[in-house]
């Protein structure tokens, strides 16, 4: 059976509308999903005011997930108007996408000694049952200093066992990149520090158009593929790619 893959996006540069995109690029890789009759799972979020999100990691599971989306990591760079913005400036701002294969009990051996596991609140949106009863668990790496919190479900049992699962991935992916000699985690190495000048794809939504800066091609159809139409551009980068 084909493992999930976890995927982080986090804003960068760019303030509240980079926030506003991480949403957009969550709609997009979840509306990608429903169409390969995949399932996305949404583990943990942390939202801002006006409808965005400072960081949010979602499962994704289906055959080939891993396979079509490991090339997604990166950073994503935005082009457009902010709803904000009142005169009709167009700001640039990003956003960090990490690419993770979902790592199982046996591939990493994690000692509960190892693990500070806190109860609070959950706060936020979320209904009736959130800020009146500690459902929300905070996981801690004391050895790494791994930190993984998870409010999305109603109790903490289910809590913790997302956050478990998220904080296997991240430190089978640490351990996977100090073993083959990486400077950085492979997480770190695909978030980068989200500057503008690090971009590996670009939307632009003024000329409707996305460009890939890895392969150097657009795209002039940004409309559907921020719908979840992604399919021949990752197509296109495969067969690019291999060819090389």
């Amino acid at each position: 059976m084909d493992k999930g893959v976890i995927m982080e996006i986090r804003a960068g540069a760019g303030g509240e509308e980079a926030a506003l995109f991480v949403a957009d690029l969550f709609k997009m890789y979840s509306h990608f999903a429903e169409k390969q009759n995949w399932k996305a799972i949404l583990l943990e979020s942390n939202k801002t005011g006006i409808g965005g999100y400072k960081d949010i990691v979602f499962e994704i599971k289906g055959t080939d997930a891993y396979q079509k989306l490991k090339n997604e990591a990166g950073v994503h760079r935005v082009q457009r108007i902010p709803l904000t913005e009142k005169s009709g400036r167009v700001h640039t701002s990003t956003v960090s996408v990490a690419v993770l294969l979902e790592a199982s009990e046996t591939e990493i051996n994690i000692n509960p000694r190892d693990l500070r596991v806190d109860v609070l609140r959950a706060s936020g949106p979320g209904g009736q049952y959130v800020n009146k009863r500690e459902s929300a668990v905070r996981i801690i790496h004391l050895p790494t200093n791994t930190m993984v919190t998870c409010q999305e479900e109603r109790t903490q049992q289910q809590n913790k066992e997302i956050a478990m699962k998220v904080l296997r991935t991240r430190l089978l992916a640490k351990k996977r990149a100090e073993e083959s000699g990486a400077r950085d985690a492979q997480r770190r190495g695909q978030i980068g520090t989200a500057e503008r000048s690090e971009k590996m794809r670009t939307y632009n939504f003024p000329q409707n158009r996305l460009t890939d800066h890895r392969i150097k091609k657009s795209w002039h159809n940004l409309d559907k593929i921020i719908e979840g139409d992604l399919e021949k551009i990752i197509e296109t980068f495969d067969k690019k790619t291999k060819k090389e």
